[in-house]
């Protein structure tokens, strides 16, 4: 990965951050509001755990999560509201959700080291992990709790949790694990929604994946004579993580300033609500960004659709060119996402 390179407040490192957790099972790395002060209803973390390695049940206090696997194969065990049980496998270029509030573990049952890139939706989120939480009540409490005698819990020691810990016993998945779940979703398994020669996008989003209700992703790839179309979100947020290529993004915020900056491998960049940007590749590989949004069905108005919606007379005006020195704008009754880099 390439190090950090900007000092734009509306990006950072996620894959040069000091981990929040690291021993030699795996590491946490976090992006939230301390990190990046203008995150809003969105942080970002990456986990990458070792073979055999899980990350302890938890669960999320404030915050549904999305979760994408990059790498590695992974086993999800999950306890939801209602007595609801799941167990599955997430295999690379798949999906997990989590509600807040569900008791879930994760655990590396592939040979290679695992990596997901997962996205809370607060950009200060909390956690208790379910050892923590035992801890917290007397073994008399944990015996009644149980039916069992207090001397049954003795043994427990109560040192904070570790996150990453190793099972003491080998994992074989069932093949039940592999059954549809509705918390498991197959974004790069679907047809791309938006497809050209110059680009793609695969979309997690509630349209297609009932599960989701207040977050959603994009897995977007441009080749570098591609261009992300100048674009706002009226009401959503957007968090994107680069996970391949390279490319310069510019934001322009409502003091008509430019934020410009350059975007690699492993960083985390956040736009607010309506606020206009673009993304172009830098280099010959293109890029693969994932994009989170703070909205189960994300919308955007581009530049494109927006030279269509008013009449040249009004154009002109806004410009203060003469009309017959407009650009002839091409009619765009809805906007293509991506379009092709005809200039350098």
């Amino acid at each position: 990965m390439t190090g950090p390179t900007s000092t734009s407040p509306h990006t950072t490192s996620l894959g040069h951050a000091a981990p929040a957790f690291e021993n030699d099972l795996g590491s946490v790395q976090v992006v939230d509001a301390e990190t990046l002060p203008i995150l809003r209803r969105l942080s970002a973390k990456r986990i990458v755990l070792r073979p055999g390695a899980m990350r302890e049940p938890q669960w999320n206090v404030d915050a549904n999560q999305l979760a994408y696997v990059v790498r590695g194969q992974m086993l999800v065990a999950m306890l939801g509201d209602v007595d609801e049980f799941s167990s599955f496998i997430v295999e690379p270029g798949q999906m997990y959700h989590v509600p807040s509030g569900a008791v879930y573990h994760i655990e590396n049952v592939g040979d290679e080291t695992a990596e997901i890139v997962l996205a809370l939706r607060n950009e200060r989120p909390h956690h208790f992990s379910l050892r923590d939480s035992m801890s917290a009540m007397t073994d008399t409490v944990l015996g009644n709790t149980y039916d069992l005698p207090a001397s049954a819990f003795s043994a427990f020691a109560r040192p904070p949790a570790e996150q990453i810990v190793s099972r003491r016993s080998g994992t074989t998945p069932t093949l039940t694990d592999r059954l549809p779940n509705a918390h498991l979703f197959d974004v790069e398994g679907q047809n791309a929604s938006l497809s050209y020669a110059y680009g793609s996008a695969h979309l997690a989003r509630r349209q297609f994946w009932a599960a989701l209700d207040d977050i959603s992703m994009y897995s977007l790839r441009i080749a570098d004579d591609g261009m992300r179309e100048p674009h706002w979100h009226p009401v959503t947020a957007e968090m994107g993580y680069v996970v391949s290529g390279a490319a310069r993004m510019r934001v322009l915020a409502p003091d008509l300033t430019c934020d410009d900056y350059e975007l690699h491998p492993g960083d985390v960049y956040f736009v607010p609500r309506a606020y206009p940007h673009h993304i172009e590749v830098l280099g010959d590989e293109g890029f693969h960004f994932v994009i989170f949004f703070d909205r189960p069905t994300p919308g955007d108005i581009g530049y494109r659709a927006t030279a269509s919606a008013f009449s040249r007379e009004v154009l002109a005006a806004t410009f203060d060119i003469p009309e017959r020195e407009l650009p002839e704008f091409p009619f765009t009754p809805i906007d293509p996402l991506i379009v092709q880099r005809r200039n350098r």
